[in-house]
């Protein structure tokens, strides 16, 4: 089997729906619609997230002529409630965004990126408020995608509300530092029973390589690909980041020796 077709039969499962991307991207901080739009269809993602405030005010934003020009028959929309700092906020938010998913006729997209902001420094997310509207937004049918803390035993909370995937933090938000949750997350991806998105801090391929190395299920960027020199360039390199962290995950890697090993051998060689 070619490892293209490692990949193809491979596909990110999360509610039932197939992916075959394991990228997502965030929809802020471009210049303009024509860069993020570069981005989005380079980085070759099949899922977006957009702030529900920031669709709410569409024009303003600029956000209606991303919605307005994207083909969504190959790219699936996952609103936020970022800028909620509590949890009353966020199921506030939650319902508006399934209206707005409604009106571009996604009639059986429940998906929603539940962000509990309380801390205005370092965009940590709220656990406690975190939970509480995970679990009330699980029993209204939202498939929720928890934005977290990477705390393996949240996540299993999480989980056990009906998330249908746990998104722990690398680092800040914003703050291009990759994996500074590396143990944690580690344990995360090897006990969830659902897909493990890191979500927040991933600043170069690298990074994203690394996180999908140890299990990560997928991968959501966005400062790291619209603040580089050329946004859709960085979106491809993003892609293939993700893609080469996936094949090494699914192929193995070389065991780690505490000593030298030669590669060619030395029996026979005169002295």
């Amino acid at each position: 089997m070619s490892l293209s077709l490692l990949l193809e039969n491979d596909p990110l499962v999360i509610s039932n729906r197939k992916f075959s991307s394991r990228l997502m991207l965030g929809t802020g901080k471009y210049k303009n619609f024509q860069e993020a739009k570069n981005a989005i269809i380079l980085s070759g993602c099949e899922i977006i997230t957009v702030a529900i405030r920031r669709a709410q005010s569409s024009t303003l934003h600029g956000i209606d002529k991303l919605l307005n020009n994207l083909d969504w028959t190959n790219i699936w929309l996952m609103p936020n409630t970022a800028g909620c700092q509590t949890s009353e906020q966020s199921i506030r938010l939650a319902f508006l965004g399934r209206e707005i998913l409604k009106n571009l006729d996604y009639i059986d997209n429940n998906f929603l990126k539940l962000e509990v902001i309380s801390d205005p420094k370092y965009l940590l997310p709220d656990s406690l408020g975190t939970l509480t509207a995970a679990e009330y937004l699980c029993n209204k049918k939202f498939d929720v995608l928890p934005y977290m803390n990477a705390d393996p035993i949240l996540a299993k909370q999480l989980e056990e509300s009906g998330c249908v995937s746990v998104m722990p933090l690398g680092s800040p938000i914003g703050s291009n530092q990759g994996l500074k949750n590396l143990y944690n997350i580690e344990i995360i991806a090897e006990t969830a029973k659902v897909p493990v998105v890191i979500d927040a801090g991933i600043g170069s391929p690298s990074q994203a390589s690394k996180g999908m190395e140890i299990g990560a299920a997928a991968i959501l960027a966005n400062t790291a690909i619209a603040k580089a020199n050329s946004p859709q360039d960085m979106a491809y390199a993003m892609k293939l980041g993700v893609m080469a962290g996936r094949l090494t995950y699914l192929v193995g890697k070389a065991k780690i020796n505490d000593l030298a090993y030669p590669s060619s051998p030395i029996i026979g060689m005169s002295k």
